[in-house]
């Protein structure tokens, strides 16, 4: 496999990038790790003329907090995020979801604003960063920056709401607050997800007052079980929950396996996740 040839650009700023991603539009797009854009190039299954080189870009790095969220880079590598002090302090349970992406070749050199960006519906982060409640940075040019909720932003598979010349900044995400737990697993074949299950729970006396339940990686996006929640906040039992969390699922059958086994896998996952969860919130 061999890669196409193009133009590498090299962006010192959010103006230069989306100048350039502006100008050669359709022909352009932005680069980080590179991890899934390269190997999608030597594929065959996309072309490009012209890349954008954003590592250089210093709204695009770093990792720090402010009110009470956390704001990572866009390009932020998994490792970066997995190992950083800041997260493990404010969002333990990111960076131990990070520890768990593919491999770390992948985790040293791919970004997490290459991961969303992408789009592809087997995403460890996704799932989790859904669960978390979070929120896209876009910017185009000089203009004003614009917060998206993530469920916005990933509008389907290999389909964001970027628009030409557009640039995603940085993902924010809520602190981990007392009362609160989330938790993150999966089942995984060839590093690949197969099925991803995120919970975030805010407990209550006697109960759970709000919660987000995101199933990913067994149908085309990741999507909030919004019926398993209100079953959850109702207090019902854990199985019917598991039960409407994997009815609502959108599974698809393809290599990991049948709709029928992958909706086993939610119900099981889900589970597990909703336990570990409310064992966080305290």
């Amino acid at each position: 496999m061999t890669l196409p040839a193009f133009e590498l650009h090299r962006a010192a700023s959010v103006e230069e990038a989306t100048a350039l991603l502006s100008r050669f539009g359709d022909d352009a797009i932005p680069v980080a790790g590179g991890t899934e854009l390269l190997l999608l190039l030597k594929l065959g299954f996309g072309a490009y003329g012209h890349l954008v080189d954003v590592r250089g870009i210093p709204e695009l790095s770093g990792i720090r907090v402010e009110d009470g969220v956390v704001e990572l880079g866009a390009a932020a590598t998994h490792r970066e995020i997995e190992r950083s002090a800041t997260v493990r302090e404010q969002l333990p349970a990111l960076a131990e979801m990070e520890r768990s992406v593919a491999n770390i070749r992948v985790r040293t050199a791919g970004t997490l604003g290459g991961n969303l960006c992408f789009s592809d519906p087997h995403s460890d982060p996704a799932t989790f960063l859904l669960a978390a409640g979070a929120e896209a940075v876009v910017q185009r040019g000089d203009d004003p920056r614009r917060i998206l909720p993530l469920d916005a932003f990933l509008r389907g598979p290999y389909e964001t709401a970027l628009e030409e010349g557009d640039l995603l900044l940085a993902i924010r995400v809520p602190a981990t607050v007392a009362g609160t737990g989330i938790a993150h697993r999966k089942l995984a074949f060839r590093e690949r997800p197969a099925a991803t299950v995120a919970v975030w729970v805010r407990a209550a006396p006697g109960g759970v007052e709000e919660a987000r339940i995101v199933v990913g990686s067994v149908g085309p996006v990741a999507l909030r079980a919004s019926e398993a929640e209100a079953l959850l906040t109702a207090g019902a039992a854990l199985e019917e929950i598991a039960d409407a969390a994997a009815a609502a699922c959108n599974a698809v059958e393809d290599a990991d396996g049948s709709v029928l086994y992958k909706r086993q896998l939610v119900r099981v996952l889900v589970g597990r996740t909703l336990v570990e969860a409310l064992a966080r919130a305290g």
